[in-house]
């Protein structure tokens, strides 16, 4: 379903994250798991792409995977970052072809062994990206004639490779004038931080929907893992008392869980309740902890709660 229809059907969005497995058994265990994802019926599911499109082969044929063999829709991540134009369009091509409604347009990062491309077909950054799949949606390529929804990302605690927090909503806003539909935005654990974004998008000009980003933090290891792939992530103190308790309290990654959950629940329903546009959970591949904030919220699937 294009985005557009989702955004004028539901109050707020219910979406999820997936990223490629490495192996076959990987996807065996992934799909195993995506029972579970299909019995919340979300609005959505996004799909990653690797640094430099180190993943592509596995994150098209994962997509593929869910739109004919689930009820999902999904929405696959795609980078400029060491892609020619004409990969670009052949990458579309291929999607447009199997029905994929949705794109999420992203920069990226070059592999750790390779330089961004420089050459004359380059495309240097998301906007360029976003304007590139425009292109491609009015040469009429698409089988839906308004082509595929864009998305793209947002970064509440401040964009790491950007510093100025005034250049970085000029660089969202530049997105959003080249065709954006609609913002995802990176985690973050301190609502204030997101409601401040979304007012600052506001007066910027930026008046397309700000999904907001949630990963719930399951063990202490892995909320240090989190620190280092979401550069710039600010863990509240409340949150680190909470789980500093948990951990000297001896009941290990359990207790540690529940505060997470518990965190990432109140910040669900606080969002909620101040009319955010849709809620993004990077799920890590894996289902319990999602279900566990359905549940207490009272969410019964993609169109709301019970």
């Amino acid at each position: 379903m294009h985005i557009r229809d989702l955004f004028t059907q539901q109050p707020s969005t219910f979406s999820f994250e997936f990223f490629p497995p490495k192996t076959a058994d990987g996807f065996d265990t992934l799909f195993a798991e995506m029972a579970e994802f299909q019995t919340l019926a979300p609005s959505f599911v996004s799909v990653t792409y690797g640094a430099g499109g180190s993943t592509r082969k596995a994150t098209h044929d994962l997509v593929v995977r869910l739109k004919t063999q689930t009820p999902l829709d999904p929405i696959p991540h795609l980078t400029c970052v060491c892609h020619t134009r004409a990969e670009i369009h052949e990458i579309l091509s291929r999607y447009a072809q199997h029905g994929i409604s949705n794109i999420m347009a992203l920069r990226g990062d070059p592999p750790k062994d390779r330089a961004a491309s420089s050459g004359g077909d380059a495309i240097p950054f998301a906007s360029d990206l976003v304007a590139l799949i425009r292109e491609f949606n009015e040469s009429a390529s698409h089988p839906d004639p308004r082509g595929f929804g864009i998305g793209v990302a947002g970064f509440p605690e401040g964009h790491p490779g950007t510093p100025n927090r005034l250049l970085e909503l000029d660089h969202l806003k530049a997105k959003v004038d080249a065709g954006a539909d609609f913002i995802v935005t990176q985690l973050f654990f301190d609502n204030r931080d997101f409601f401040d974004f979304r007012e600052r998008c506001d007066l910027a000009g930026i008046r397309v929907p700000v999904i907001a980003g949630i990963m719930p933090i399951t063990s202490a290891g892995g909320m240090r893992r989190m620190a280092e792939l979401a550069l710039g992530a600010r863990y509240p103190a409340a949150l680190l008392r909470s789980v500093n308790r948990a951990v000297a309290g001896g009941a290990g990654d359990d207790a540690v869980r529940r505060v997470g959950v518990h965190w990432a629940t109140e910040q669900c329903r606080d969002l909620l309740d101040r009319g955010v546009s849709g809620i993004h959970f990077y799920t890590l591949n894996r289902s319990t902890a999602t279900r566990d904030i359905y549940n207490t919220l009272g969410v019964k699937n993609s169109h709301g709660l019970r």
